[in-house]
């Protein structure tokens, strides 16, 4: 028998063979346990990488820093890791390695809690999150089922969407976004409506949420799943059908007696989506039936019906396209609809997903901005919203740092240029602020941060320093919008809090004339340009956050935003549940058992931790030299 892969141990559960397992230790026996991960952590599939020295010097600056303060405070250095002034001295150290400071933090945060409060996001911080996911409950997205592929890339887990485990920029691999999130299973529960409404408005400071869908839907059946031949079909295998997206928006606001939510509506373009054999014209189908706040739609995604043969796929488009899209937009933009869009003036709102393209040519329906322009000056009435802000790379976003350290810029003769220093070509980022930009005279397209945000500020932050910095200098921080792709990468508030504390370095401001990221700049990407975009306004005339956590004391001075209650798993009405597919529980037919309870237990160990985080990692960790 093996001396380590013992029938039902750990081990034996793990692929390594003997040789690597000397080379193991337990991430849980790791006595370290710092607020954020100092090397790979491996979930028993692969390999972790050694330390870096980067991050072994992290590592050893957080340990001095920690030793110092639990001195001083009179509490052991296990006790301040799991404080907030343990985040702080993670902040401190990062900063320190990198030698920049990315992270707006003091030393005294380590000590006083009121300090932390001085560079945390504010209390009357008004966010507008313009991109919000929820799954549905059907039996192919059981609770108990393994989840999403980017909740892994989240968590730090090996993953298809870095498939060569290839290094962050302090030489990590697999670094996680998000730490809290390490180690916890990755199944649908984490993204059905239970979870997400705990996620978005009990553990951030989320006002408002757009409650976003996706028309890639991929058929299943013979060898490769196919692209679908309409809209039913393509909706029976998305995340969320548009019905059962108003259907949660009106739910939400329901039960808050508030503006909390507003909804998407989806984007088919092409003559055989508006003859729809079951919707008729589908974009008319849905203002008529389900109110959509604003439309969301993919060029990369096969949703574009070319002819009115039942049985051809969809395929992809381009939104410059004369014959495919521009009907669409006579659509939205028909006088008919005039007194609608007075009435929900983020109907002119066309969010468009950009990037995160796994193919490089530069083909605008896989993501290439050279489309956009000609769309913005052909429908002046109509707002473009590109998501993820056209970033080429995918979710591991090494390729964009490599653009920086290349040396390769874009400057003088491309259209847009404002005549200043030339700046790093991040492939297809820099091209679409640059080119659709207030000096190219347009003014109606705005970039929105969802997922290249998370993607980069904490694993690659130069990169997001340049993101933002050319955001600034090119759009101009009236024209850069909040998303933060929730909550595929777990609650909105750690985005939050990063964005808050994030600054620009003054070296790349000079060398590249970048704006300042002020704060009241932040507080235009956090929500008042959205705001402003969805005609949202509070009976007090301006805008103001939402009560966290049910506070009802607060709901009399929060004028329109009103707490969601925090019994709402208790108000989930039959109906949406069926609209939602909830799968029937054993126990008391409603399908919430198995979801309720598994919170119950997290919440039971998490209070009896005694509501701190104990930092644990599980998985597996490359023994110490």
């Amino acid at each position: 028998m093996s001396k380590k892969k013992i029938p039902g141990s750990r081990e034996e559960d793990s692929w390594f063979s003997e040789e690597q397992l000397d080379q193991l230790e337990s991430a849980e026996d790791d006595r370290r346990q710092l607020p954020i991960p100092t090397q790979m952590v491996s979930n028993g599939e692969y390999m972790p990488n050694p330390q870096t020295e980067a991050q072994r010097r992290v590592e050893a600056r957080i340990l001095e820093l920690a030793s110092e303060a639990s001195k001083k405070l009179g509490v052991t250095r296990r006790q301040f890791l799991t404080s907030s002034g343990a985040v702080a001295a993670s902040f401190l150290a990062m900063n320190e390695v990198h030698g920049e400071e990315f992270f707006k933090v003091s030393p005294q945060e380590m000590y006083e809690p009121e300090a932390h409060d001085l560079n945390a996001p504010p209390r009357d911080l008004f966010v507008l999150d313009d991109q919000l996911h929820t799954i549905r409950s059907d039996p192919v997205h059981d609770p108990m089922l393994p989840g999403n592929v980017l909740r892994d890339i989240a968590e730090g887990n090996h993953s298809s969407l870095n498939p060569m485990d290839l290094p962050d920029e302090l030489g990590g691999i697999n670094t996680p976004w998000n730490p809290a999130l390490v180690g916890l299973p990755n199944i649908n529960l984490n993204f059905q409506l239970v979870q997400f409404m705990k996620d978005v408005y009990l553990d951030s400071q989320v006002t408002i949420g757009v409650l976003s869908n996706n028309t890639s839907a991929a058929i299943p059946g013979g060898e490769m799943p196919r692209p679908p031949r309409n809209i039913t079909e393509s909706e029976a295998f998305e995340f969320l059908s548009a019905t059962q997206t108003a259907s949660v928006r009106d739910w939400v606001n329901q039960i808050a007696s508030s503006t909390r939510m507003l909804a998407h509506g989806q984007l088919f373009p092409g003559v055989g989506n508006q003859q729809d054999p079951v919707y008729g014209d589908y974009q008319r189908w849905q203002i008529e039936n389900l109110k959509p706040d604003s439309w969301k739609g993919y060029t990369s995604a096969n949703s574009a019906k070319l002819d009115f043969d039942p049985e051809s796929l969809m395929r992809r488009w381009r939104l410059d396209d004369r014959e495919v899209a521009y009907p669409m937009y006579e659509v939205i933009t028909d006088p008919r609809y005039a007194e609608y869009a007075r009435t929900h003036p983020g109907f002119y709102n066309i969010c468009i997903h950009k990037g995160l393209s796994t193919d490089a040519p530069e083909d605008p329906s896989l993501g290439y901005p050279s489309d956009i322009p000609p769309a913005a000056r052909d429908w002046p009435q109509l707002n473009f919203l590109i998501y993820h802000s056209c970033i080429r790379p995918g979710f591991w976003v090494l390729n964009a740092l490599l653009d920086v350290q290349s040396g390769r810029t874009l400057g003088p003769g491309l259209e847009g240029w404002d005549g200043g220093p030339p700046v790093p070509d991040i492939l297809w980022t820099s091209r679409f602020l640059i080119t659709s930009s207030r000096f190219a005279n347009i003014h109606n397209v705005y970039s929105e941060l969802g997922t290249t945000f998370a993607s980069s500020v904490i694993t690659f932050p130069t990169v997001c320093a340049h993101i933002l910095g050319m955001g600034l200098r090119f759009f101009g921080e009236d024209r850069i919008v909040f998303g933060s792709d929730s909550v595929w990468y777990g609650a909105p508030q750690w985005q939050i809090e990063a964005l808050w504390r994030f600054q620009i370095p003054e070296r790349l401001r000079r060398q590249y004339n970048y704006p300042d990221l002020t704060e009241r700049a932040k507080r235009k990407i956090f929500g008042l340009n959205n705001a402003r975009l969805y005609g949202i306004r509070n009976v007090n005339g301006r805008l103001t956050p939402a009560p966290r956590c049910g506070d009802e004391q607060e709901r009399d001075r929060c004028g329109d935003y009103h707490p969601v209650p925090i019994n709402y798993e208790s108000l989930i009405p039959q109906m949406l549940k069926d609209v939602l597919e909830f799968p029937i529980s054993p126990v008391t037919g409603n399908g919430l058992t198995k979801l309720g309870d598994n919170l119950t237990k997290l919440r039971d160990r998490y209070q009896a931790a005694g509501a701190r985080p104990d930092n644990i990692r599980y998985g597996w960790i490359r023994r110490r030299g």
